[in-house]
């Protein structure tokens, strides 16, 4: 290609980005628009609609024809969206902190950069901060492909007024973080537990016999390698570049493939989006069978349950007998979906209790 053919193809480039910055700046100004309607109606609760975000980045994917992947594509337009959202109300959103732990990139996934971030030390604390009127939303990891349930979140759901009202995938990619420059100089690493674990046989190999100590977050982690020259952390590469504390080796997680699901918290009910999934806490009667009535509920009207967890009641702070447990399911569908309500009227009168945690459209990135 000739340096005469690479500077026609620089003019259109040029034309293309001129045309996108304005058609950008013309959304956004229909975002002010918005904005000033829901103001007049004083309907300040609901410039962040869920439902309407996941349907426009469902259609984002489904209209691509490449060259770029259709999550790719999916994600700047959720920039794009973030960006004018903060034009009609910046949203504030607490997560497990401090910044940049994976909690904090799991947020940032789902809302984009333009959000007001708040990080918290603890989980619970995400928690009474949206339950105060101080955060719009918060983000908390509630399982991992490798390690299971993180507990203390299902155990705060139980008491909480908060409904779920999002969900986020993200791919899970730890790091030996250090200022050592080989692992014989490393005396101990720190870490949240649930890190240390998915690392397990990684440290078992290449750092045998060394100290581990779990700490509430990975981020935290880092900022205890500030006074410690010996030690290490385990997080990611957003923790090392905020902290400018180097990798000393990249993808230590023991599955390749290790993934975090991260719930949003609000106090808002999410209406239908169209790919819905509904989470509930049941405690049921202690009789034979009972199980199986459950689940009879959601097979008899054709509802996929995607997850089941039991939990001991006494741990989540219920007034129960010792060996009663709740159960936390994930189904498929929505709350006002006829044959999800359906199942759940059901589901309370064969229950001793029954607690919709929320329903909220299926993650899309």
């Amino acid at each position: 290609m000739s340096e005469q053919d690479l500077n026609k193809i620089r003019v259109r480039i040029d034309e293309l980005d001129r045309e996108i910055q304005s058609l950008i700046s013309e959304r956004a100004e229909c975002a002010q628009q918005v904005a000033e309607v829901k103001m007049r109606a004083g309907d300040k609760a609901l410039f962040y609609r869920p439902e309407r975000e996941a349907q426009v980045l469902r259609a984002v994917k489904e209209r691509n024809t490449g060259p770029l992947d259709e999550n790719e594509m999916a994600r700047l337009f959720r920039e794009i969206m973030a960006a004018c959202l903060a034009l009609e109300q910046p949203l504030k959103v607490a997560y497990l902190g401090p910044d940049g732990s994976f909690t904090q990139m799991g947020a940032l996934k789902h809302f984009g950069g333009s959000i007001k971030g708040m990080p918290t030390a603890q989980i619970d604390e995400v928690f009474r901060e949206v339950e105060a009127g101080n955060a719009d939303f918060g983000v908390v990891p509630i399982e991992n492909s490798t390690e299971g349930v993180v507990s203390y979140t299902l155990d705060t759901l139980l008491h909480s007024s908060l409904v779920i009202c999002g969900e986020v995938d993200l791919p899970i990619h730890h790091n030996l973080i250090t200022h050592c420059d080989d692992l014989s100089a490393i005396t101990k690493v720190y870490s949240h537990q649930q890190s240390l674990a998915q690392c397990r046989n990684w440290l078992n190999k290449n750092l045998p016999g060394v100290e581990t100590i779990a700490v509430s977050s990975n981020s935290h982690a880092v900022t205890l390698l500030k006074n410690d020259a010996t030690a290490a952390a385990i997080a990611g590469p957003m923790a090392s570049d905020l902290y400018s504390v180097p990798v000393l080796f990249k993808n230590i997680e023991d599955q390749l493939d290790n993934t975090t699901r991260f719930i949003v918290l609000g106090k808002q009910s999410v209406p239908v989006s169209g790919e819905d999934k509904t989470s509930l806490l049941v405690m049921l009667h202690n009789k034979a069978g009972a199980l199986h009535d459950l689940l009879s509920s959601f097979a008899e009207r054709g509802i996929s349950m995607s997850k089941i967890e039991s939990r001991p009641a006494q741990s989540s702070g219920t007034n129960t007998a010792t060996w009663e447990y709740v159960f936390f399911i994930d189904i498929r569908g929505h709350r006002d979906d006829k044959n999800v309500a359906d199942a759940i009227a059901d589901l309370e009168h064969k229950s001793a209790m029954l607690k919709v945690l929320g329903s909220y459209p299926v993650a899309v990135l």
